[in-house]
């Protein structure tokens, strides 16, 4: 069902989508844009440490509501232009008119980004509150892949949520956003974090059945903070594992412990996907690397680079 891409994209940039199809799983991280300049520290620091892992990919997420678009923008520009890494850009709908989402098109096309996941985005102030589009913008994700393959050669990734978007009324529901997504032109797609390995297979036959070939990378968040994975998967309608909260709770006070809980358990989440056929992992680092590098070593993903 998606849209077929050459290997390479201007400028001699891989595709995430062919490199999904390359048959050797992916893996990648995920970063998001800094408020302060410590928080910049915090992100440098990790991007460094994480280059020499030599990940298929790395992203820039956007604020909530699209509050830090400059940033994000700014900081994914940087890494294209001063790392090694390939960089995928975000772009969300949210309080952008259609003039501004290809001004921004254009800008990440030219630093030579042209690897790009679109998602409508949530309400700003309130993740959970009335989603309303900008009077002269757009109002359904499909309607962003659209645009972005419009505005020239660009590879195009979505968002997959395998518990459903807290938004829609049910699992078919979702699928069919998803297929609607995909026919607009997705290339790929990379999940909300989740914990059960079955709501990602579940989605995966899901899509399959509805007649679209098209990859779908899990997203693993190894959990390094009780109170804050728990506040995320709230928000996000991720189901929280019973038998993983108390195991965490246990030990909140002990940091090292916390840690060493959530890599064994993102560990074996992810051993899991890549045996049932998951085209690759996205780590969501919370601009941290030490989870993510443990993880990482426990999958033995040095042996494919």
């Amino acid at each position: 069902m998606a849209l077929g891409l050459p290997s390479t994209l201007p400028g001699g940039q891989p595709s995430i989508g062919e490199l999904l199809r390359a048959g050797t799983p992916t893996f990648s991280f995920e970063f998001f844009p800094p408020k302060t300049p410590d928080g910049e520290r915090h992100l440098w620091q990790a991007i460094r440490e994480l280059e020499p892992l030599r990940p298929s990919f790395v992203s820039i997420t956007y604020g909530a509501g699209g509050s830090t678009r400059d940033t994000t923008v700014s900081v994914t520009e940087r890494v294209a232009t001063e790392t090694t890494l390939l960089p995928m850009a975000h772009l969300t709908a949210v309080n952008h008119s259609v003039a501004e989402l290809r001004n921004i098109v254009g800008r990440y096309a030219g630093a030579g980004i042209h690897n790009v996941l679109v998602v409508r985005g949530d309400p700003p102030g309130d993740p959970q509150g009335e989603w309303v589009p900008h009077p002269r913008g757009l109002t359904y994700a499909h309607e962003l892949v659209s645009l972005v393959r419009d505005s020239g050669e660009f590879c195009v990734g979505v968002a997959a949520f395998p518990e459903k978007h807290p938004r829609s009324p049910d699992f078919e529901s979702e699928v069919r956003h998803f297929v609607a997504k995909v026919r607009s032109g997705a290339d790929f797609a990379i999940t909300q974090f989740f914990f059960r390995w079955e709501d990602w297979c579940r989605l995966r036959d899901a899509v399959v059945a509805a007649g679209c070939d098209v990859p779908i990378i899990p997203g693993i968040m190894p959990v390094t903070n009780v109170s804050q994975i728990e506040r995320m998967a709230t928000l996000s309608g991720a189901v929280f594992p019973q038998d993983l909260a108390e195991r965490l709770r246990a030990v909140a006070d002990d940091p090292i412990a916390v840690r060493a809980i959530g890599v064994e358990f993102a560990t074996r989440l992810s051993e899991r996907l890549l045996a049932e056929g998951a085209p690759g992992i996205h780590f969501i680092t919370l601009n941290r690397s030490t989870a993510t590098r443990e993880v990482w070593q426990n999958l033995s993903l040095g042996a494919q680079v």
